[in-house]
Order: C-alpha cells, then structure tokens, then sequence
C-alpha cells in the first residue's frame, strides 16, 4: 500500500541462494519449500543468461553471474543434486550450464577451463546415465562438454568410458539412445585425438565393440555398425582401419551381418564389408577367405538390394541409392579381381 517493490536479485545473491539452499536439501524436514527457492532462483539465472524474451542478456550481469557460479562452486554443487530436484530445474541446471560452456572470451571458454581442472564434474555427469530420471540431462550437458576437445580428451582418457559399453544397451530406450548420442559424439568430434585412442586402445576398444554388433538390441546393432563404418572411413583412422581390415574374425563377422534378417543391418554391413573387399594390399588371411567365397559372394551381391538401383541421366547428381548401385558393382567387380582401390571408398 505504500508503493515498495522488491529490489532485483543480484547475481550474487542468486548464487548464494541456491548454495544455502543445496546445502539445506539433505536435512531439511520440508524440501518441498527448499526446491521451491531452488528452482525460483535457477530460473532468475536462466533470465539473465538467455534474456527475458523481450531484451536480450546484459553482459555485465552475464559477466558477474559467471564470476560468482566459478567462485562459489556451484555447478559442482548442481550436479551432485541434480536428481533431488524439480522437474523444470533439471532442465534449468541443463540449459544454465550448457550456456555457460559456450561462453566465450577472446580464444577461451573460461566453463571448459573450470571443468577441466574440477574431473569430477565430467566423472558425476558420466554416472548420470544410471539414473533414469536424470540421464537425458546429464547427457545434454555431457554432449556440449565433448565439443571441448580439453574435454573430450578426459572422457576418454578417464576409465569411466568404458561405460558406455553398457550404457547404450540399457533396456531404456531413451537412455540407451541419448547414451549412443553421446558416445557417438566422442568418437567423431575431435578426429586427433579420437585416431590417438584407437590407436593406443585397440585391443580393448574392438573386443567390447564386437559385443556391440552381436548385440540382440536392433537398435544397437544397427547404430554401432554405422558408426563402425564412420570410423573406418575418416581418413584420420588410416592406420586402425588398416588393423581392423588384416583381421579374418571381423570380415567373418561382416559377412554374416551381411546376411542379417533385418535389411538395414544388411545395408550397414555392406559398408563396412565394402573396406575389406576393395582393398588392393589385402591380408592373405582376408585373401583367402575372399576367394574361398568369392562365387557365393558374388551372386549374393548381384541381387543385393536391387530395389535401392535406380538409372540416373549424365550430368545429374547421383543419390545415396545411385551411389550404393556404382559401389556394389565395383565391390563384385574387386572381389573378381577386376579392380581394387579404397581410396574410392572415401568421402
């Protein structure tokens, strides 16, 4: 009645709010009343970190937001409680930090640097995919701290990866999807360091990936096959391609997906299948089962998907089928020994 109004909340004030209040969570008789003040805040942040709809954010305010979140370790903070709060922060702590790692100044993404000296933060958003009612979160702010090679590195580096081997076979298909996302991500982003880990990790990396492709998921089955090709053919991974392709258990492999009831995981094979076959410098091992199979395989490629062929004029641009007919004729032609380059299979 006398005409006060609230004074705005200052970054610092928000920051301190929300550390009082996480400290509260675990012993607070009504947490209810706690998340409450948790999310009100969390969303008081997101409004000075993306604007208010009708201005854009203040870079001052984003500026001494940021300071304070660094200072008072609160994105730690955020994620060890992540699954004790409401809904809507969830997807608020999601957003908030996703923001805060594209911040950039200058060359550097002072959030990328915060996370690569604190590794627990990157070890408790990897363990967050075994909880159902955090994991797409947690993998929401994961795929934007893989964008950071720095990042990257750690997750690959750290023993924690090999969970991902289990991770995108939960029987959660959300999870298990969002998991692949993930796990794709790394393995694609950052082509360096990625040719490095192979490299230094075949053996291990290609022993739990076989399981991936005997997986009785459909959905693994066909997605760690394509990925499998992607890898394969990035001209980065010459020489764990080169391995992978001397080695007769994986052609073995390839020519039985090759013969899968699903005719998509019939298709992925051919795209890995194809790197064995064109080769010029095969293995003699590879040689000899090529040859071995070579009238079988023939006739089987002949009829291979016929239904994805399509004739196309001079001087028009060819689709993926047009593409998959000129492939599948030069793979029966190689395996007869008519012709053989890999570099043709390259993008």
């Amino acid at each position: 009645m006398f005409g006060f109004t609230r004074a705005k909340r200052t970054p610092l004030d928000l920051v301190k709010g929300i550390k009082d209040s996480l400290a509260k969570l675990a012993v607070a008789a009504d947490r209810r009343k706690v998340n409450e003040d948790i999310s009100k805040n969390l969303a008081a942040m997101k409004v000075i970190l993306y604007g208010d709809g009708a201005s854009d954010p203040n870079p001052e305010l984003v500026a001494q937001l940021s300071h304070e979140i660094y200072n008072n370790d609160i994105l730690p903070l955020l994620i060890i409680n992540i699954a004790k709060l409401e809904f809507e922060a969830k997807k608020d702590v999601s957003q908030i930090f996703n923001n805060l790692l594209r911040r950039q100044i200058g060359t550097r993404f002072p959030t990328a640097e915060y996370i690569s000296l604190r590794p627990d933060i990157l070890k408790t958003l990897l363990a967050g995919y075994e909880n159902q009612e955090i994991a797409l979160n947690c993998g929401i702010i994961l795929r934007e701290c893989i964008r950071h090679e720095t990042l990257a590195k750690q997750i690959l580096d750290s023993p924690n990866f090999w969970k991902f081997f289990t991770f995108v076979e939960f029987p959660t298909f959300d999870v298990a999807s969002d998991a692949f996302a993930t796990f794709k991500d790394l393995l694609t982003k950052h082509k360096q360091i990625v040719s490095v880990f192979l490299n230094d990790n075949y053996d291990e990396f290609f022993k739990r990936y076989v399981e991936l492709l005997n997986s009785t998921n459909y959905v693994t089955k066909r997605q760690s096959l394509k990925l499998l090709g992607e890898v394969l053919l990035d001209r980065t991974n010459h020489a764990v391609m080169a391995k992978y392709i001397a080695d007769p258990d994986n052609l073995k492999l390839m020519m039985n997906l090759l013969r899968d009831k699903s005719r998509n995981i019939q298709f992925e094979a051919f795209h890995v299948f194809k790197v064995f076959a064109a080769n010029p410098n095969k293995a003699k091992p590879i040689q000899d089962i090529l040859l071995k199979n070579k009238e079988k395989l023939v006739a089987y490629l002949t009829t291979f998907h016929n239904d994805r062929a399509v004739d196309v004029d001079d001087g028009v641009a060819k689709s993926d089928d047009e593409t998959f007919a000129d492939e599948k004729l030069y793979l029966i032609n190689a395996i007869q020994g008519k012709n053989g380059h890999i570099g043709k299979l390259f993008s």
